[in-house]
């Protein structure tokens, strides 16, 4: 296990992770997702109207408490995915712009376009 950033490990199996969480981060965006979260607190409701034995209440509010943790770690993965592009593209820009005063030509410029496009490769 590794305590490094997100973005700063090595791929392979990392790049398989970000593959899955990307995945998981849209459906959980989606109507359907929605829909199924929705049935989810319908169920414990219901559940809970009927006075079903508390063996179905732990079962539906067991089920909430994993999606919701679910749900947690992917907010997570995306913050700091997130945080990590946004912060690649202010050292390029910042880069470039230390080039472009100095009047030199370096790889900055190239870095920029790079990060620019980041969001491409997620």
């Amino acid at each position: 296990m590794t305590l490094r950033h997100p973005a700063k490990r090595a791929r392979g199996r990392a790049a398989r992770f970000e593959k899955l969480a990307e995945l998981a981060s849209n459906f959980t965006s989606s109507a359907l997702f929605s829909v199924l979260c929705m049935v989810l607190v319908g169920a414990f409701a219901a559940v809970h109207v009927a006075h079903l034995p508390i063996e179905w209440q732990h079962l539906v509010g067991d089920s909430m408490g994993a999606v919701s943790l679910l749900l947690l770690a992917l907010l997570k993965n995306s913050e700091r995915r997130a945080e990590h592009a946004i912060q690649r593209k202010l050292d390029a820009i910042a880069a470039a712009l230390l080039e472009e005063q100095e009047g030199r030509k370096g790889d900055a410029e190239e870095n920029l376009e790079s990060a620019i496009r980041m969001e491409e490769r997620y």
